[in-house]
């Protein structure tokens, strides 16, 4: 049973996070047990948020709609700045 189901506030967080970032990409991530398929935004500095988004051509859609690349996490992996990106308790930096 899945945690919770996709709902469009998700879509929007990550209409948002595009609208408000340079250089974004979206890495769709399959559903498992117990999460419903999710997406990843990842920003040129490699900030990134990760939504449910309910199935991966919901995914594609939306980043076709917004003009931004869309990857299969499982194939391609993730961008090096993503890992290099860290959050800490009174924001975000970026380490790389």
């Amino acid at each position: 049973m899945l945690d919770r189901e996709a709902t469009p506030a998700d879509l929007e967080e990550l209409r948002e996070f595009v609208r408000t970032r340079r250089g974004v990409e979206l890495y769709v991530e399959p559903e498992t047990s117990a999460t419903d398929t999710t997406a990843v935004a990842v920003a040129h500095d490699g900030e990134w948020i990760r939504r449910r988004v309910g199935a991966p051509s919901v995914a594609r859609e939306l980043a076709s709609q917004l003009r931004i690349p869309a990857y299969d996490a499982a194939i391609t992996g993730y961008p090096a700045a993503m890992r290099r990106y860290r959050r800490t308790d009174d924001g975000a930096q970026y380490t790389g």
